[in-house]
């Protein structure tokens, strides 16, 4: 059965990509952060919003910029 998607702080989104994903955060500019990752020819570029929580709509959005299935995504958190 796969894992559920939860809602999650932008701060909290941020830290699984990075740390589990390989993205780094490359800018902010008020409350969005960028965040790449490149490997080889591939480039993959996600912007997310530091809010308290966000909403599913919102962190699935965020996940398929970055190229990340929501299963993966939800093991980690």
């Amino acid at each position: 059965m796969p894992a559920r998607l939860k809602k999650c702080s932008g701060k909290e989104c941020v830290r699984i990509l990075c740390n589990k994903f390989g993205f780094s955060m490359k800018r902010q500019k008020g409350s969005h952060v960028v965040l790449v990752k490149e490997s080889g020819a591939e480039k993959a570029v996600t912007v997310v919003p530091l809010h308290r929580e966000l909403k599913l709509g919102t962190l699935k959005g965020v996940l398929e910029l970055a190229k990340v299935s929501e299963d993966e995504f939800a093991n980690f958190q």
